[in-house]
C-alpha cells in the first residue's frame, strides 16, 4: 500500500500556469526495496498527476531522507516528466 512521505506546502507552477502541490509516495517493492513516485494535485481540483519512479532506495529510511532534499528545481522536472507520462499514456 502506498504512503505518502512528503507533502509540500508551495506549489509548483507548469509551463502552462497551473499550480500543483507536490508530494512525495513510495512503498515497498516484491523484493523489499522502497520505490518512490510524485503525485501532483492542482490548487485548483482536477486529476492529480503522477511521476514515473524517481527513485528505488534500500529502505524506508533512505527513502525518507531522499524526499526530504528534494528542491524546487527537482520538482520542477517532476511535474515536467509527470505531464509526459500523462500525455504518453492518453490523459488530459
Amino acid at each position: 500500500m502506498p504512503e505518502v512521505f512528503v507533502r509540500f506546502n508551495e506549489p509548483i507552477v507548469s509551463r502552462g500556469g497551473v499550480a500543483y502541490y507536490p508530494r512525495v509516495c513510495g512503498r515497498k517493492d516484491d523484493i523489499g526495496r522502497w520505490e518512490a513516485w510524485l503525485e501532483f494535485e492542482p490548487r485548483n481540483g482536477g486529476p492529480v498527476l503522477r511521476s514515473a519512479r524517481e527513485t528505488v532506495q534500500p529502505n524506508r529510511t533512505d527513502l525518507s531522507y531522499w524526499a526530504g532534499g528534494l528542491t524546487h528545481v527537482y520538482l520542477e522536472g517532476a511535474l515536467d516528466r509527470a505531464h509526459a507520462v500523462t500525455h504518453r499514456n492518453g490523459h488530459d
